[in-house]
């Protein structure tokens, strides 16, 4: 596709079929950040797709704030794990004290974006918006644009695929050499020059209609309740794992 990194900032499966289409893409980094999953299975999984063509670099995408009214957060470069279904404002304090970078993702969509308000109020854990993404209709990608020239923010794009087919649809196209994992948390720090591109055409947009279709399923009680009911799963902030730390900040 050209000189520069191309790095998509938010993929949600990651397997062979992930990485072979990646690379026929010409991808260089993908940033791997599944529903539900805790951030050591991540890394191994990130570990074990990485190679010398394609970097694949562990993220959480935390939901913050209950079920019904929750706001993502994709968190990259994290020292230690961070349940789901904490305060933003929990979540947010934690991510500063890690130095994470913290990105918004598909802002003020639906009920899982963060607002405006919420992007302005917590900025400086915040390096980027992401102004193009799949599930997006054109005027949700409009209004994200919006938010990032009114906060003076960098914008950011990802394929966010929840799809094999989504994969190589969308990228960020950063001007400089990135090749590890402390050199994207860098280039976003400090708000590296870039360009968000996407393919076009009829395939392009039947391949977002089918991730804005997958919504169905994210938004099902069914898994509602195997999520957040049970208390079990792996990123609950009740869960063992995270020894209590979170219980102040818990919203179940």
């Amino acid at each position: 596709m050209g000189s520069g990194t191309y790095v998509d900032l938010h993929v949600k499966i990651l397997d062979e079929r992930v990485v072979a289409r990646a690379k026929r893409y010409g991808l260089d980094i993908l940033v791997y950040a599944p529903h539900f999953t805790r951030l050591p299975t991540i890394r191994k999984r990130a570990r074990a797709y990485s190679d010398d063509e394609l970097l694949v670099v562990p993220a959480r995408e935390l939901f913050t704030g209950t079920w019904h009214n929750r706001q993502h957060v994709l968190a990259l470069g994290l020292d230690r794990p961070i349940p789901d279904f904490t305060t933003l404002a929990g979540a947010m304090a934690e991510l500063k004290a890690q130095n994470a970078v913290a990105l918004a993702p598909h802002p003020e969509f639906l009920t899982v974006g963060l607002g405006e308000a919420a992007i302005s109020q917590y900025r400086e854990p915040i390096a980027a918006v992401e102004t193009y993404n799949p599930k997006h209709w054109a005027h949700h990608n409009r209004r994200a644009r919006e938010i990032a020239a009114d906060l003076g923010l960098p914008a950011f794009g990802s394929s966010y695929a929840h799809r094999h087919a989504t994969v190589g649809e969308v990228w960020a196209k950063f001007e400089r050499s990135i090749d590890t994992e402390a050199e994207l948390l860098a280039a976003l720090r400090e708000g590296a020059s870039r360009r968000v591109g996407h393919r076009n055409g009829l395939l392009h947009l039947w391949r977002r209609r089918a991730e804005f279709a997958h919504l169905g399923y994210e938004n099902s009680l069914k898994k509602f309740d195997r999520v957040v009911l049970s208390g079990m799963e792996s990123t609950h902030p009740q869960h063992p794992a995270y020894d209590g730390r979170f219980e102040n900040v818990e919203v179940y």
